[in-house]
């Protein structure tokens, strides 16, 4: 944790779940809350499990002019979302053994490379819904056989069926420990990345790049995959609308993203200390 919470030179935000509502939608306090932030000489960016693509539309919402982590840290990539900074592609002899294995577990799968998005059926679980979030459309394939597999940068296990969902996490980070990372994005999304492709790689790769500490950072998320980033920032908050056990890694919680939560955390642990260090 920074010594003082007016240490905070860097501002991290998930998308889903947590900058935007339901309807996917930045809400006009957490414009005026990145505005704030800006004008307090603090930096902002985001970080999603998406492929670049899929961020733009937020990212040109908030107007991010800083390295954005896609993929969950797979790829770091400029705020013109084409120039890649860092990619860390899955191995394609993993990529294989995964499209063999992802449909003993029951549910559908989705590649994605560093520039595509496929799928075995456009009307299939979820489909429609990402699409309409990430403002692009899927290639529908017979099969993976045409995908470039030294370019994959991510699949996705989907289901309607939770547990089932749940039961593959699990299943993959064992099977494949060391070979990926496996966490859920949503509790019907299950992303398969690069072993070092995490948002606590994220976290570092932006310390990095932008040469602030990872004490000066503070994140905010609501999922398993935004575990990693709590552990690596100097400050993390977790969403009303996560879990018990995701709010229990991080050192405050605030409201959902129905009421307000990105804004009500950005006013109460950003804000408001940034404020009073500055009267003293």
């Amino acid at each position: 944790m920074p010594n003082n919470f007016a240490d905070i030179r860097l501002v991290v935000s998930d998308i889903d779940g947590t900058l935007v509502t339901k309807q996917k939608q930045v809400t006009s306090r957490a414009m005026d809350a990145i505005n704030k932030i800006r004008e307090s000489g603090i930096l902002f960016t985001v970080i999603s499990s998406r492929p670049p693509r899929g961020i733009e539309v937020v990212a040109k919402t908030v107007g991010v002019t800083e390295p954005i982590p896609a993929f969950n840290g797979g790829m770091i990539v400029e705020p013109d979302l084409k120039t890649a900074l860092r990619e860390k592609l899955i191995e394609p002899i993993v990529v294989e053994r995964l499209l063999k294995a992802l449909p003993e577990t029951g549910i559908d799968t989705w590649v994605y490379t560093d520039t595509d998005w496929f799928v075995l059926d456009v009307n299939g679980p979820k489909v429609q819904h990402e699409a309409h979030a990430v403002k692009y459309a899927p290639t529908e394939v017979k099969d993976f056989s045409c995908v470039p597999l030294n370019r994959v940068a991510k699949l996705v296990g989907v289901s309607e069926n939770f547990d089932a969902v749940e039961a593959a996490e699990k299943r993959f980070q064992q099977e494949f420990a060391g070979a990926v990372s496996a966490t859920r994005s949503q509790r019907y999304y299950l992303d398969i990345t690069h072993p070092s492709a995490n948002k606590g790689e994220g976290i570092l790769l932006l310390s990095e790049l932008l040469e602030i500490p990872p004490a000066n950072i503070a994140c905010i998320g609501d999922m398993e995959n935004d575990v990693y980033m709590f552990r690596q920032a100097g400050l993390s908050i977790a969403m009303g609308n996560a879990t018990p056990a995701v709010q229990g890694e991080a050192q405050f919680v605030t409201t959902s993203n129905e009421e307000e939560g990105f804004a009500n955390a950005m006013e109460r642990y950003i804000l408001a200390p940034r404020g009073q260090a500055a009267v003293r």
